[in-house]
């Protein structure tokens, strides 16, 4: 089963350093999923990362302000405990069944 992870338009502007009015209007003009709960915008975390790749401008933020600035501190150093290639097709596999 495939858990569909959901934040705010606040959280997602945090994550992804752009303003927050950036998110709404992407909202506005249907570029980003969402569904409302109790009220308030739930955002899928999926078509964000796919937004934020869609233009130039938006992934140097997501790099430089958004969750990208860490991406080099969570790389694994040592290889042994990386996963291989082989071990990730598996799970890939079995998420697509």
């Amino acid at each position: 089963m495939v858990q569909i992870i959901r934040v705010s338009p606040s959280q997602a502007a945090q994550l992804f350093g752009v303003n927050e009015r950036s998110i709404r209007r992407a909202l506005k003009n249907s570029e980003l999923r969402y569904i409302i709960v109790q009220g308030r915008y739930k955002i899928n975390f999926e078509d964000l990362v796919r937004w934020s790749q869609h233009l130039p401008s938006r992934e140097q933020k997501r790099d430089a302000d958004g969750i990208g600035q860490f991406v080099e501190k969570w790389r694994i150093k040592n290889p042994k405990f990386s996963p291989s290639e082989k071990v990730i097709h598996q799970e890939n596999n079995r998420i697509e069944k």
